[in-house]
């Protein structure tokens, strides 16, 4: 039986919201992907509709007993808005179980349609409560950088997805992978950063920090901004993935892929080939 987001009664939820939450939701479960959610709406849907899929979903999420960790950041790289032909920024939410260790492997049949994205994560020491934050406020709130790895994920068929299809889908979260050195923002300059991204050793991906809006700095203002406007502000020890630095990758069993981030170090992760034991 669906459920409606704590606080709401099931019939304040309209019934394509539930449809569409429900449709991702089995996708998720059996690792079949779904047909795109838009079409359960005449419209093709709105975004206000899309993330309240994308908040029943999390609700479900946080009373089956998982626990958020912060939000990350899409659709911030010209070049990711072209692969997927939107032109915005979206936001997720990241829960605990979607990490996974820097130089670990993903299982295989874990992920549904894997794609792999380097990026800058931001660790807040401070709330960042404004509805219109600014980069002094980020620089203030923000404990220490480090080098991140999105394994993007869509339940949706194909990745035929429009905006609303993957803000529906939770922003086509995945998992996580973290670097292991934490490093200050006084000691790098985001917009300046070089990315390189390899697979299997040889280079799918490079970027810099000015390729996320300018500055991963300026994703995080804009995250923030937008969560403060919803009354669900960013808090102190919030994870930040702040957005794809260059292209996103496909993945496949046995692929093994590293980022190098200048000025904060390298990030690994592999996936299990067919056959190995999840």
């Amino acid at each position: 039986m669906s459920t409606a987001p704590a606080g709401v009664r099931p019939d304040a939820t309209p019934p394509a919201v539930v449809e569409a939450a429900d449709r991702l939701a089995e996708a998720a479960r059996t690792g079949a992907a779904c047909p795109p959610v838009r079409d359960l709406f005449d419209d093709g849907g709105d975004l206000a509709t899309a993330y309240a899929v994308q908040q029943l979903n999390v609700r479900r999420g946080l009373d089956a007993g998982r626990r958020i960790v912060g939000r990350k950041i899409g659709l911030t790289s010209a070049a990711v808005q072209r692969q997927l032909g939107v032109d915005r920024p979206d936001f997720g939410a990241l829960f605990a179980d979607m990490a996974v260790p820097d130089g670990g492997e993903v299982p295989v049949g874990r992920l549904l349609q894997p794609k792999v994205e380097a990026e800058v994560a931001l660790v807040l020491g401070r709330d960042l409560p404004d509805r219109q934050c600014t980069v002094v406020d980020v620089l203030r709130a923000v404990d220490f950088a480090l080098p991140a790895l999105e394994i993007v994920d869509s339940r949706v068929r194909g990745w035929d997805i429009s905006l609303f299809d993957t803000v529906a889908d939770n922003a086509s979260c995945g998992l996580y992978v973290l670097g292991a050195t934490p490093v200050p923002l006084t000691a790098v300059d985001l917009r300046t950063v070089s990315m390189t991204m390899t697979r299997d050793g040889e280079p799918v991906s490079r970027g810099t920090g000015a390729d996320c809006l300018g500055s991963p700095l300026n994703a995080a203002v804009w995250l923030a901004s937008a969560l403060a406007e919803r009354g669900d502000p960013l808090r102190a020890g919030d994870l930040v993935l702040t957005g794809a630095l260059g292209p996103m990758t496909p993945a496949t069993p046995g692929d093994v892929f590293e980022a190098t981030v200048s000025g904060l170090g390298s990030v690994r992760v592999g996936f299990a080939e067919e056959g190995e034991q999840r």
